[in-house]
């Protein structure tokens, strides 16, 4: 399995069932791409926490509004199957605004707005709104 889709889909339905935080397993990529998402406001922190048998993990607290979840949906865009790769002049909004596209880009994990600022494209990870 693919693990960004496997932290992607349980951040969003943690979120759908109002849970406070969410427990994945950590790496590198994982964790730069939740500092992303802290940076866009659609969690509010997350921090690497180390379980019983030195095991290393990722503590994700979601974010809500009044409303309800900050995380609607996600789609993974970028697979293992097939790479997608976006120039910067081709970058464009999701939802109006209202949604991030996330890059890995050579300047590290990067928000459509972001990557926008320092004129780079990459792949693109997934949309989140």
């Amino acid at each position: 399995m693919d693990p960004i889709s496997n932290m992607l889909i349980t951040m969003k339905n943690a979120s759908m069932v109002s849970k406070e935080t969410v427990v994945i397993p950590f790496s590198k990529l994982k964790y730069a791409i939740a500092q992303c998402l802290k940076e866009q406001g659609f969690i509010v922190n997350a921090s690497k926490k180390t379980e019983k048998n030195n095991i290393s993990v990722l503590e994700i607290q979601l974010a809500y509004t009044p409303e309800g979840p900050k995380i609607h949906d996600v789609k993974r865009m970028s697979k293992q199957s097939r790479r997608m790769y976006t120039g910067v002049k081709e970058i464009r909004p999701v939802k109006n605004g209202f949604g991030i596209t996330v890059f890995s880009t050579p300047k590290g994990i990067l928000s459509d707005k972001q990557a926008r600022k320092e004129q780079v494209g990459g792949e693109v990870l997934f949309t989140m709104w």
